[in-house]
């Protein structure tokens, strides 16, 4: 007879998840290097590679036509990622670009990561390994902890989906955004010339597209 075979039980080895916290997410950035991001979401680690040169384009360009109007309106001051911000107990954001309110409480001389507890507006350029998290977890984030207006700038597109706290989808929009923060001037941005702008500055440079 032959040898009796012993049954098959295949082994499964139960997921083993990293409950990740701000310091150990800190403890992986350093200062000397932008890239990758690390951020935390609800417990999820959230790691960002370098993105293309394009997308770099379109953050610059929109944080200075943001600056030129808060310049004039005093309700804020535009700043770019990398940043460390704690929106919510036990996480770490970083926007590509973000509007901190002027009001802010700071506690010392000057303006600190940790003073930051809320934003008039936040921005994510959409990149081939962002697009679920820009539009899913970050969307959710930042509407649950109440910044009012959140802007997902998709280049490929030349829309920008604006979410706002309390609404179930998005407003898409492909002409010009307009935005009101805390009741002032209402700030314009020609979506078609954004995107004209983005376009020139990469063709003229001869910068390389989206990887």
């Amino acid at each position: 007879m032959p040898p009796l075979r012993s049954a098959e039980h295949p082994m499964v080895m139960p997921e083993i998840r990293r409950r990740w916290t701000t310091e150990a997410v800190r403890a992986l950035a350093n200062e000397h290097r932008a890239w990758p991001r690390y951020e935390l979401v609800r417990g999820e680690l959230v790691v960002t590679p370098a993105p293309g040169a394009i997308h770099q384009i379109a953050v610059l360009e929109i944080a200075a036509m943001l600056r030129e109007y808060l310049d004039h309106d005093l309700v804020g001051v535009v700043m770019v990622s990398p940043a460390d911000l704690e929106l919510e107990p036990g996480s770490v954001t970083q926007p590509d670009v973000f509007v901190v309110p002027a009001s802010i409480d700071i506690a010392g001389q000057q303006l600190q990561w940790s003073d930051v507890k809320s934003l008039l507006l936040a921005i994510e350029v959409l990149s081939p390994s962002s697009v679920r998290t820009d539009r899913v977890e970050k969307r959710d984030f930042y509407c649950d902890v109440g910044v009012p207006e959140y802007w997902i700038v998709d280049l490929d597109a030349q829309a920008v989906e604006r979410w706002r706290p309390m609404r179930e989808t998005p407003e898409i929009l492909r002409d010009r955004v307009v935005w009101t923060p805390l009741n002032g001037p209402p700030f314009l941005l020609d979506l078609v010339g954004l995107f004209d702008s983005i376009t020139t500055i990469a063709r003229m440079r001869r910068v390389p597209s989206r990887s």
